[in-house]
């Protein structure tokens, strides 16, 4: 007696027959009006339903609120291109990315919890990962809580401190993104140099926000390590601070305090020295770093 065995065809022929359904206005039984040009995209609720239950929950809102199956639904905060790649998986199971639309087409994935889309958009962002989309991809795994692509471009920039921190989309990052990145013990640069990159941010920052640098800065320069700087060094940072006036006075007396006693309770990270740190005679009593 044979058993039931699931045999599967090739799934190429398939998505390529079902992406001649997408947008296409033959058959379609529902039209979204998308984006401030209100495009107009024609799909399948069928479709639609089947794969993706915030779109099941949408359609069965609008026949209670209109008692009607046809009328359009209107969807101003999307951009139609996006709109159109989140259509091509649902219907293929395929998405036409690229360094453009991936960002937005992962937002919109976890917007409409597709979850294999948001896995291809994670895939897509690690794949191409480099030098130039470093700040861009962290900032996007920041802010959609995307934990691994955090944690891979997070080893990615460390592996590559120098080159990221002075790429011109360093000044982009937001402060959640950039202090994700400054609590790293990993990173492979003297302390100095973050400590310069960090208030050459701040100032960006301060001026597109137009906003005090102090405040622009307050969330992110706790995570620099005034410590690990030498005496002459601290001295220097205090004698710029009285014009630019960018890191918190609190934080230099806390610098000269460890200076004083030399003594660190092996937790306060502001005591570890990263990877990068250049050796300095004042470093006795700092705690080295760790994997």
């Amino acid at each position: 007696m044979s058993s039931n065995l699931l045999m599967k065809g090739d799934p190429v022929p398939f998505a390529k027959s079902m992406s001649k359904l997408v947008n296409n206005k033959e058959f379609s039984d529902i039209k979204f009006i998308v984006g401030e040009e209100r495009r107009h995209i024609f799909a399948h609720r069928c479709i639609l339903v089947s794969r993706c239950e915030v779109f099941r929950a949408m359609f069965a809102e609008q026949v209670m609120r209109e008692n009607s199956g046809k009328v359009p639904l209107v969807l101003t905060d999307t951009e139609p291109d996006i709109f159109m790649i989140v259509l091509e998986f649902i219907y293929t199971n395929c998405a036409t990315l690229s360094g453009k639309t991936v960002v937005d087409v992962l937002a919109s994935s976890i917007e409409y919890g597709l979850e294999e889309l948001r896995k291809v958009c994670n895939a897509y962002l690690i794949q191409n990962l480099s030098e130039l989309t470093a700040c861009e991809t962290i900032q996007a795994a920041v802010t959609y809580g995307q934990d691994l692509l955090r944690n891979t471009v997070l080893a990615f920039i460390e592996e590559h401190t120098v080159t990221v921190f002075k790429h011109p989309r360093f000044e982009e990052l937001s402060e959640e993104s950039l202090a994700v990145i400054l609590q790293s013990n990993r990173l492979k640069m003297d302390e100095m140099d973050i400590l310069a990159t960090v208030i050459n941010w701040a100032l960006v920052n301060a001026t597109v926000q137009r906003i005090p640098t102090l405040q622009a800065i307050s969330k992110v320069i706790k995570h620099v390590r005034l410590p690990l700087l030498s005496e002459d060094e601290l001295q220097k940072v205090e004698r710029e601070n009285e014009t630019n006036q960018v890191v918190p006075i609190e934080m230099v007396s806390a610098a000269w305090r460890f200076h004083a006693l030399h003594r660190s309770d092996g937790i306060n990270p502001q005591t570890r020295l990263r990877r990068g740190t250049t050796s300095r005679d004042s470093h006795h009593g700092l705690t080295p770093w760790e994997d």
